[in-house]
């Protein structure tokens, strides 16, 4: 499945493949200390295996209808993942995550990609619900739900285990009666 971004804009989102291996892993390793600021996962993937298997659980999502993961391809280069964590179908919500290389920053490639992913969970799933979820100090993060029009909804306390401390989290929703307002 490939989703084209709309206006011409030179990216897409496409199915995370076995065959991207090799280039997911690269761009993790190149970026990790720019991702292990704000994701805990970084040092859990250090060797191309571990990309593999996360390869292999995002196709195990999809198939059995819990979501999807996609890598975001910006003018033909992988440049980061987004997508949904493990879809709550019986409340009808989906959380998005997303992460993207320190060179493809500042272009609004995750703030389109997001986009993207909103209008499919309301348009396509039916979803009630959306949710992003950032660390109170991740600014760039934040910044996203808040271009969306997404409402700051709480702080979780403690809300995420971070190499070797807690982060706060914001919860940023936005409900699909809410989207009439926020497309104003």
């Amino acid at each position: 499945m490939n989703f084209p971004f709309p206006g011409g804009f030179p990216a897409e989102l496409r199915f995370i493949e076995s065959s991207d291996a090799e280039s997911l892993f690269t761009l993790i390793d190149s970026n990790r200390e720019h991702l292990r600021k704000w994701l805990p996962w970084v040092d859990g993937n250090v060797a191309l295996a571990d990309t593999v298997g996360f390869i292999r659980s995002a196709r195990e999502q999809y198939f059995h209808n819990r979501g999807f993961q996609t890598g975001i391809w910006f003018e033909g280069k992988l440049a980061g993942i987004i997508g949904y964590h493990p879809i709550d179908w019986q409340n009808r919500i989906a959380m998005i995550g997303y992460w993207i290389g320190e060179r493809y920053q500042g272009k609004g490639i995750v703030t389109r990609a997001s986009q993207l992913l909103v209008d499919y969970a309301f348009d396509e799933y039916g979803l009630n619900r959306v949710e992003i979820r950032c660390a109170v100090g991740n600014t760039r993060s934040r910044a996203i739900p808040l271009r969306l029009k997404f409402t700051e909804e709480r702080i979780i306390a403690d809300g995420e285990w971070l190499n070797d401390h807690f982060v706060d989290l914001v919860v940023y929703r936005m409900l699909l009666r809410e989207r009439v307002l926020a497309s104003r």
